[in-house]
C-alpha cells in the first residue's frame, strides 16, 4: 500500500462540505456577515440545514437570540469579500459597509439578503439543543432565492487554513434515484 498515514487535526480539509456561504443575522437593527464553511443539508421538504457555528462567533449568540439568518451563497467574484468577512468581526464593524456589499430586505427574516450572492436561503432556527455541546443550529428554510441571469455558478470552497478551490467544469451522470 502507497498510502501514508493522515493527521487527525486536518481531516476536516478532506471532508469539504460544500461552497463557502456568508450567514447575515440582524440584532437590534443591526446587520452582521459571517463566513461559514461548515454546514450540510439535513432534510429535503421542508429543506432543513446543520450549521456549525463556533461560540465565539459573534453570530452565535445573534442567532441563539433571534433564531433566524439568511445563508447568502457568494460566487468566486466575492472571494475575497467572503474571507475578509470571515476575517473580521462584525463587533467592531459594520461589514456591510467595510466590504461595500448591498444589504436587501428579506421576505419573512429580519436578517439582510447580500444582493451581491446568487442566492440567498431565509431560515429560522428549529432546533438550538446541539448548540451548547457541538456549535450546531439546525435551520429550516423557509424562503429561497435565485439569480437565474448566473448559469452554472463558480462557488468558492474552503479547504482549510488559507487554502480554497473555485468549483469548476459541470458534469452531468445519469442517476436512478429520484
Amino acid at each position: 500500500m502507497t498510502k501514508k498515514p493522515f493527521p487527525l487535526s486536518k481531516v476536516y480539509t478532506l471532508i469539504e462540505p460544500g461552497p463557502m456561504v456568508m450567514v447575515t443575522t440582524a440584532y437590534k437593527g443591526r446587520p452582521n456577515i459571517m463566513t461559514l464553511s461548515w454546514h450540510t443539508m439535513i432534510d429535503f421538504e421542508p429543506p432543513l440545514l446543520g450549521c456549525v457555528v463556533s461560540n465565539r462567533n459573534y453570530t452565535f449568540d445573534i442567532l441563539r437570540t433571534t433564531k433566524e439568518c439568511v445563508i447568502n451563497i457568494p460566487t468566486v467574484e466575492l472571494a475575497k469579500k467572503a474571507v475578509g468577512c470571515g476575517n473580521t468581526s462584525g463587533r467592531e464593524i459594520d461589514k456591510f459597509k467595510k466590504f461595500r456589499l448591498t444589504p436587501v430586505e428579506a421576505s419573512c427574516v429580519k436578517a439582510p439578503l447580500i444582493d451581491e450572492c446568487y442566492a440567498h436561503l431565509e431560515c429560522k432556527v428549529v432546533d438550538a439543543g446541539m448548540a451548547d455541546r457541538y456549535n450546531l443550529f439546525i435551520l429550516e428554510v423557509v424562503r429561497a432565492w435565485i439569480d437565474p441571469r448566473k448559469k452554472d455558478p463558480r462557488t468558492l470552497h474552503h479547504r482549510g487554513k488559507d487554502v480554497f478551490m473555485a468549483s469548476g467544469k459541470t458534469i452531468r451522470l445519469r442517476n436512478k434515484m429520484k
